[in-house]
């Protein structure tokens, strides 16, 4: 049970923390991981062992770093190649080099909710990349999406790597390629990436490393509650808990209460009450295949045009168009 009041603030960041922890059962959004110290850390999880996904990838894109640009540039005139979620953009910036040694016209639009990630991705590439032109939006990526879409009539290229569309059951991904493909023009591209599914193990591991960086990861949105709200969660006192569903593909983080607490989120006037065991749902990863990919974009109105893939098939890349 929680003791419910009159929320005193409105940022979205706010709100979501108020609703997570009073519906029962409760959960907290993934998006809120990257503060500065979240960013640090999953930096930190994409150098392990363990999370091939980074990996993959990375190996994708070098590989076929040709055959994407080429896809990339239709004609003489310049480009918007715009990335959601971009991160640090150390993969991208494979594409970034590649595009900037063929001369093709483009302007690379990273959008992050992180500003502190969207800063460093703009120094790092202004250090290693100078020919290349950035504008950087802070934002969340449909609202700024369709402010620059809006404001611009260039042919787009839009990135969604590292599987972050996983995050998603299937109807929320379908509503997510939808709201995409209604922003595209005909001869726009949506380029993405979609972890595959493969042994349970290898997937479990990705995501309960034993370092304890991904437990760290997921209790830093505990702790950002503590340093942004006030609030007094005892990060021992909650396990991290990680479980993968073959059937369907997903795999789910928890954050579970090992004993019976209370906590005070002074910053949203809130008491919460955890039982022993109780559960609080931070993140799902999907995984997919080929089938499941061509389903999705058929449902949103859009299809495959080619696919990249690693040579284990553990990960792969798609071109999807209107």
């Amino acid at each position: 049970m929680q003791q419910k009041t009159t929320l005193i603030s409105t940022s979205q960041f706010h709100k979501d923390v108020y609703k997570g922890l009073t519906d029962f059962p409760k959960h907290l959004s993934s998006k809120y991981f990257y503060d500065e110290i979240g960013d640090k850390l999953f930096q930190e999880i994409m150098d392990m062992p363990e999370y091939y996904l980074t990996n993959c990838e990375y190996k994708i894109l070098d590989k076929f770093k040709d055959e994407i640009c080429r896809a990339f540039f239709k004609d003489s005139k310049e480009f918007d190649l715009i990335e959601l979620g971009a991160g640090d953009g150390k993969k991208t910036k494979i594409l970034l080099r590649q595009l900037a040694t063929e001369e093709v016209p483009f302007q690379y639009v990273p959008i992050d909710i992180s500003e502190n990630a969207l800063n460093q991705l703009e120094e790092s590439i202004s250090n290693e990349l100078p020919s290349v032109k950035v504008k950087s939006l802070q934002g969340t990526y449909f609202e700024t999406l369709e402010q620059l879409c809006t404001m611009q009539r260039k042919r787009k290229v839009i990135m969604f790597l590292g599987s972050n569309i996983g995050n998603l059951l299937h109807p929320q991904a379908v509503e997510f390629l939808m709201s995409i493909q209604e922003l595209m023009n005909d001869d726009d591209l949506f380029f993405i990436g979609f972890d595959q599914k493969k042994d349970p193990q290898t997937i479990l591991n990705a995501y309960n490393d034993t370092a304890g960086i991904t437990e760290r990861f997921n209790k830093n949105l505990l702790a950002r509650i503590n340093r942004e709200l006030d609030a007094n969660f005892d990060l021992d006192k909650f396990l991290h808990w990680e479980v993968y569903d073959p059937e369907t593909g997903t795999a789910k983080s928890y954050l579970v209460s090992k004993e019976n607490q209370t906590i005070h989120v002074n910053g949203l006037d809130l008491t919460v009450t955890f039982n022993a065991w109780e559960t609080i749902h931070t993140e799902i990863s999907q995984k997919y295949d080929d089938n499941v990919v061509s389903w999705l974009a058929d449902k949103a109105g859009m299809e495959i045009s080619r696919i990249f893939s690693d040579e284990n098939k553990f990960y792969k890349n798609y071109i999807l168009k209107k």
